[in-house]
C-alpha cells in the first residue's frame, strides 16, 4: 500500500482515477491544482510515495509544476495527460518524470504503471553512508557532502552520483546509466547523461579537463575513483 498524491483538475477523471487506485489498495490524496499538490508535499513530503500529475492544470503549466515538485521532493512522478506529442514526452522525462501515460487509459494500465514505478523506486535496505576520500554519499538520507559541506544536488544528480559511488573504481557505461538511473533505453539519452555528468563535476569542484572523482573512459563510460587511494590512468 502506498500514499499516492493524485493531481488532476477534471473532477470526473479525478474521481475515476482515485477509485481505481483505492481499489488497488493504495491511499490516495486527490487535489485539483498545482498549489494544492505543492502544499501536500511541503507538509508531508516524506510520507507521499508517488505523484500522478496531470499537465493541464488551471494554475501552473505541467513542466513548471514538475520542476517545483522536484525542488521539494525526490518522490517518483508519473505524468498522466492527453498530450501525446513526442517532444512533450521527452521533455517531461528529461525534467525528472519517472513514467508517462496518455489519456484515455484504463484503470488496469494506471495501476500497473503505479506498481511498476513503486517497485523501481523501492528503497534499498540501509547500508550506511558511502565515504570516498572527502566525499560522503548517504543514500538513506539522500544527502551528499564534500569536505563536510553539503552538495546542492538535484534528484537526478544525486541518483547519478550515488550509482557511480556504489561502483567506485568500476567503469559504468552510458547504456547502464540510462537503464538503471534514468530507467529508459539509451536511445537519445547520451547528451542528457553528458550534461548531468558535467553539472555534477561542477558541483564536485572539478572539470573534464582536470577530473578528480569523475573520469571519462573514452568510448566506454564513466568511472568514479577515490582520489585519496589510487591514481587513475585512462
Amino acid at each position: 500500500m502506498a500514499l499516492v498524491l493524485l493531481v488532476e483538475d477534471d473532477h470526473a477523471v479525478r474521481r475515476a482515477m482515485t477509485d481505481a487506485l483505492r481499489d488497488a489498495g493504495h491511499v490516495v490524496q486527490p487535489v485539483g491544482t498545482a498549489v494544492d499538490a505543492l502544499g501536500v508535499l511541503t507538509k508531508g513530503k516524506d510520507e507521499v510515495d508517488l505523484v500522478v500529475l496531470d499537465l493541464g492544470l488551471p494554475d501552473f503549466d505541467g513542466t513548471e509544476t514538475l520542476r517545483m515538485v522536484r525542488g521539494l521532493s525526490p518522490v517518483p512522478v508519473i505524468i498522466a495527460t492527453a498530450r501525446t506529442d513526442e517532444a512533450t514526452i521527452v521533455r517531461m522525462l528529461h525534467e525528472g518524470a519517472d513514467d508517462y501515460i496518455t489519456k484515455p487509459f484504463s484503470s488496469q494500465v494506471l495501476t500497473a504503471r503505479v506498481t511498476a514505478v513503486l517497485r523501481r523506486s523501492a528503497k534499498e535496505p540501509a547500508h550506511g553512508p558511502l565515504t570516498i576520500c572527502d566525499l560522503v554519499v548517504d543514500t538513506d538520507r539522500r544527502e551528499a557532502t564534500l569536505a563536510g559541506a553539503p552538495l546542492p544536488l538535484t534528484r537526478r544528480e544525486f541518483d547519478l552520483l550515488a550509482y557511480l559511488a556504489a561502483r567506485c573504481g568500476k567503469v559504468v557505461s552510458k547504456a547502464e546509466l540510462a537503464r538503471e538511473v534514468w530507467h529508459q533505453p539509451r536511445l537519445n539519452l547520451d547528451q542528457t547523461i553528458d550534461v548531468h555528468v558535467s553539472w555534477l563535476r561542477r558541483k564536485l569542484g572539478e572539470s573534464a579537463a582536470e577530473p578528480r572523482y569523475l573520469h571519462t573512459v573514452r568510448g566506454v563510460g564513466i568511472k568514479l575513483i577515490d582520489p585519496c587511494a589510487a591514481s587513475f590512468s585512462a
